[in-house]
C-alpha cells in the first residue's frame, strides 16, 4: 500500500480503493488467531471495513486453540500455550495495533515487550531425574549425533520427504538432554516429521546457547487468551466485525471452471439449522484448515477425560469435504489419521494455597515466571510443568495460584499410579506428579487444595506428521481468485508450524495475495545466516 500522504494523487487513489473494496464482504471460517489477524490485516491495510468482515465459528467462544478459561471456584483450564521468542516479526506486527486491556496507551506488542524483559527467562531447574535436579550444561551429544545434526540441516527438505526423526538418528540420541529438553519444550515426538523438526533447528538455532535455560524465551503478562486474543477480539468488535457462534461451516461450494477458481457458497449450520451463504466473485473467503485441539475434552478431579477421535464433522470433516477432487487443497488424512501420535493429555491446577509454588520455587531456585518448563525424566508418561508469573489470568484472585503440565506418552502406565494417565482423574494425575516430586506429607494437604482439570487432544501435534510436497496446500492455491487457507496446515516455506507466528504469517499472506497490496511481508528470522548465531551454536553442540 503507498503512503496515502505523497500527494493529492494518491489519497484519490486510497479513497478510491476503499470506495471498491466496501463493495465486498470477507467471510473467515474458524475464529483462531490467523483468523483473528487476518480481520485486523483486511481493515488496517485493506481498507476494509469492519461492517463488511464476517468470523464464523463452530464454538461458543472465540479464538481456536489459544484458549483460556475458567474461574477459582471451579477451576482454571489452559489447554496449552505457544512459545513466543524475538523474532515473531509477523506476530508484532498485528499486535503493534492493538491496544492492551490493562493500559489502552500501550499496545499489545510494547506490553509483552515490558513484560519479557522485565521478567527473563533463566531456568536453574530444566530436568529432573529421581526427585533431583540435572545438570543440562552439557547437550550430551556424541559425535555422531552432531554429525547427523548438521546433515539434516544440509539435506533439501524434497530429499527428506516423509522421513521420520527417528529414521535419522541412532536410538541413543533420543536419550541426551538435548532430545528431552527440545522434545518437552516443543511436543516434538520421534516419529515426527524430519523436515519439521529440521525446520525447528534453523528456526530457533539463535537460541542454542542458552537453551538450557530457556533462554530468549518470551511470555506474555496473563494466558495467551487473555494477553493476545481478548484484546484482539476487544479491537475487532470495536471495528465492527461481525462474529457468528455456533456456526458450524460443513462445506463450501466452488467455480472450478475456466481460469481460475473461486468460492460461490458457503454451507453451514447455525445451532443446528441449515443455512448458505452466497458469495460473490469480489468477496474474499479466508478457511482455516484443520484444528489441532479439535475434539479435546476436559476432565475433572475425579473424572477423567475422554478420548475423542471423531472426524464426521468439525474442521476435519470441512477440510475432507474441501479437499475432495480439488488438485491443490491438501491431504487432510495426512495428519488426522494418526491419533495414537498425535495425542497428548495437558492439565491445569488451580490452587487456593501458595504451599506447593513455595516449595516448587525453592526447589527449583526460579521464581515461578522466570525458569519455565521442567520436564520429569523418569516418568513413564514424560510429564512436565510450568508455573507461570501470578495471575496467570486477568480475573484471579491474589490467593489464587495456577500452574500447567503436560504428558508425552499418556497411554503408559503411570510409574506410581498404575493405570495409564489417559484413564487417570484429575486427583490421580497430582498424586503422579507429586510422588515423582518427593512431597512426602505435604502431599494431601496440597490435594486438598488443588482443583486439576486434565484435557485429552487428539490431533495436538498433528502438524508435526512426516509429510512430503502438496499434503499442505499454498496459502493462495494456483488460480485461487477470491480465497485462502490459513492456520497451522497451509504451506509456508521456512517457517514451523505449532507457533502463533505461522498463524499470523498465513493471515498476512493472504491478505496481501488477495488484495495485491504492495507491501513486503517480514522475512521469516534465518539465524543460520549470522555467522556469529552458527558458531555460537557448534560451540554449544560441543559443550
Amino acid at each position: 500500500m503507498q503512503n496515502t500522504h505523497q500527494s493529492d494523487k494518491t489519497d484519490v487513489s486510497v479513497e478510491s480503493r476503499i470506495t471498491q473494496h466496501n463493495k465486498r464482504k470477507a467471510y473467515f471460517v474458524g475464529s483462531g488467531i490467523a483468523a483473528l489477524a487476518g480481520a485486523v490485516f483486511l481493515i488496517r491495510d485493506g481498507l476494509i471495513t469492519g461492517e463488511s468482515i464476517h468470523i464464523l465459528e463452530e464454538l461458543k467462544v472465540i479464538g481456536g486453540s489459544l484458549d483460556g478459561a475458567g474461574s477459582s471456584d471451579k477451576g482454571y483450564i489452559v489447554r496449552g500455550g505457544r512459545m513466543i521468542e524475538e523474532h515473531y516479526v509477523c506476530t508484532y506486527d498485528l499486535l503493534a495495533t492493538i491496544p492492551s486491556l490493562t493500559d489502552p496507551a500501550k499496545s499489545v506488542k510494547a506490553e509483552i515487550f515490558e513484560f519479557s524483559h522485565k521478567y527473563v527467562s533463566s531456568s536453574r531447574c530444566r530436568l529432573v531425574r529421581d526427585g533431583q535436579k540435572v545438570d543440562v550444561s552439557s547437550f550430551e551429544l556424541s559425535e555422531k549425533d552432531r554429525l547427523d545434526l548438521l546433515a539434516l540441516i544440509m539435506h533439501s527438505e524434497d530429499s527428506l520427504g516423509a522421513k521420520r526423526i527417528e529414521d535419522w538418528f541412532l536410538p541413543t540420541f533420543f536419550e541426551n538432554n538435548f532430545w528431552l529438553m527440545w522434545a518437552t519444550m516443543f511436543a516434538f515426538q520421534p516419529w515426527h516429521s524430519a523436515v519439521e523438526f529440521k525446520r525447528y533447528l534453523l528456526r530457533f538455532i539463535q537460541l542454542f546457547p542458552d537453551f538450557h535455560k530457556m533462554g530468549g524465551v518470551w511470555r506474555t503478562p496473563y494466558n495467551q487468551y487473555d494477553s493476545m486474543i481478548l484484546p484482539l477480539i476487544t479491537w475487532l468488535k470495536a471495528q465492527g466485525v461481525q462474529f457468528s457462534l455456533n456456526t458450524e461451516v460443513t462445506g463450501l461450494d466452488f467455480d472450478l471452471g475456466g481460469e481460475h477458481r473461486a468460492v460461490k457458497g458457503i454451507r453451514y449450520n447455525n445451532n443446528g439449522e441449515p443455512d448458505s451463504i452466497v458469495v460473490s466473485p469480489d468477496d474474499l473467503v479466508f478457511v482455516t484448515l484443520g484444528c489441532m485441539t479439535e475434539n479435546a475434552s476436559l476432565g475433572s478431579m475425579t473424572a477423567p477425560a475422554i478420548l475423542n477421535s471423531n472426524k464426521s464433522n468439525g474442521a476435519w470433516s470441512l477440510w475432507e469435504d474441501i479437499a475432495k477432487g480439488c488438485p491443490g487443497f491438501g491431504h487432510p488424512a495426512v495428519f488426522a489419521d494418526h491419533i495414537d501420535q498425535t495425542k497428548w493429555q495437558s492439565f491445569t491446577v488451580t490452587l487456593n494455597d501458595p504451599a506447593f509454588f513455595q516449595f516448587i520455587e525453592e526447589f527449583t531456585d526460579n521464581e515461578a515466571g522466570t525458569g519455565g518448563l521442567f520436564t520429569l525424566t523418569d516418568s513413564n508418561w514424560f510429564m512436565s510443568i510450568v508455573l507461570a508469573h501470578q495471575p496467570h489470568f486477568i480475573n484471579q484472585p491474589e490467593n489464587i495460584f495456577v500452574f500447567w503440565g503436560y504428558g508425552l506418552f499418556p497411554d503408559r502406565i503411570g510409574n506410581f499410579v498404575k493405570k495409564p494417565m489417559s484413564e487417570c482423574n484429575g486427583k490421580e494425575i497430582l498424586i503422579e506428579l507429586f510422588q515423582h516430586l518427593k512431597l512426602g506429607d505435604k502431599t494431601q494437604p496440597i490435594i486438598d487444595a488443588a482443583i486439576c482439570i486434565p484435557c485429552m487432544m487428539p490431533f495436538i501435534t498433528s502438524q508435526f506428521m512426516p509429510r512430503v510436497k502438496g499434503d499442505r496446500p499454498d496459502v493462495v492455491p494456483v488460480g485461487a481468485k477470491n480465497f485462502a487457507f490459513i492456520g497451522q496446515f497451509c504451506e509456508i516455506p521456512d517457517d514451523v508450524v505449532f507457533t502463533v507466528e505461522y498463524s499470523v504469517r498465513s493471515a498476512l499472506m493472504a491478505v496481501y495475495k488477495l488484495l495485491d497490496i504492495k507491501k513486503e511481508i517480514p522475512s521469516v528470522f534465518k539465524g543460520q545466516h549470522d555467522v556469529g548465531v552458527l558458531l555460537n551454536a557448534l560451540k554449544t553442540m560441543h559443550r
